[in-house]
């Protein structure tokens, strides 16, 4: 292990690194994109991948089974803003996208998708009015996320506020039209169930016969696919839970194994394991 590669808080997660580092070949890193893999910025649509992000995955991607981004953005999206097409070294790369209901894969360049949840497109049409009736949060507004809708409130005037004021009548809203409310660092989104990080990353941990996993996140959404590596664990998989540190998000942090500075400390971090698994 190279001096710069952080030591886990944890017995689990330092077993989990002893694994991957003692046999690289059989481990799936995986990673979530928003406050991960790019800072969390105030227009989702000019996040992109960290500086040196890209360049640390495709060092490491070549010495690991698998590199899975997991997200809830569409898989062409966090492509787009990544800047994972076409990289040396990422040959093998896969987004799974709006929680594995949309996968893209490096080695075809093509999406494939589940058919669409009707109660999206109802959500859709109805939320404008809906937040206009809820009350007056300037500021608060609506992201498309294809299969999925997000109410922002970041951008207003008290975004704390909102989100508390918004949560109740979003969620009723959410059910509804079939779907579920999933809060985030000030972000609620409305998507269907079964949707999650946890199920997609486990489906993809078990189609690659994996012996180790990591997972690295920053939000609440994160928490499935934490709860996920922490059941691999229990069943005799080790496993690495790594948070993108962020006192927005405590609960994330006291599940992890080992706490980096965000995105930068993300990329300082894949790089040291990636120097890491070429020595082992």
């Amino acid at each position: 292990m190279v001096s710069s590669l952080p030591h886990p808080t944890t017995s689990a997660g330092r077993d989990g690194l002893a694994a991957l580092l003692a046999r690289p070949a059989k481990a799936v890193v995986a990673l979530d994109f928003d406050g991960t893999l790019a800072e969390i910025v105030p227009d989702p649509e000019r996040a992109r991948a960290h500086p040196g992000a890209v360049e640390a995955l495709a060092a490491l991607a070549p010495e690991v089974a698998s590199v899975a981004v997991v997200t809830g953005r569409p898989a062409g999206v966090a492509v787009r803003y990544g800047g994972f097409a076409g990289v040396p070294g990422l040959e093998h790369l896969v987004v799974l996208g709006h929680y594995g209901a949309e996968r893209w894969d490096a080695v075809t360049g093509t999406v494939r998708a589940a058919a669409p949840h009707p109660g999206v497109a109802s959500v859709r049409a109805e939320l404008p009015g809906f937040l206009d009736r809820a009350g007056a949060w300037p500021g608060v507004w609506i992201e498309e996320k294809g299969r999925a809708v997000a109410v922002h409130t970041r951008r207003a005037l008290d975004p704390e506020a909102a989100f508390e004021a918004l949560k109740g009548p979003l969620g009723d809203l959410a059910a509804h039209h079939g779907l579920v409310l999933e809060p985030g660092r000030m972000v609620l989104e409305l998507r269907p169930p079964g949707m999650d990080k946890g199920v997609a990353l486990a489906e993809y941990v078990q189609e690659v016969g994996a012996g180790s996993v990591l997972y690295a996140g920053d939000d609440l959404g994160d928490l499935p696919a934490f709860a996920a590596v922490e059941k691999l664990r229990s069943d005799g998989t080790p496993g690495l839970l790594v948070c993108s540190g962020s006192t927005e998000v405590p609960e994330l942090a006291d599940r992890g194994d080992l706490a980096v500075a965000g995105p930068p400390g993300v990329v300082e971090f894949l790089a040291a394991l990636a120097e890491a698994v070429r020595g082992s």
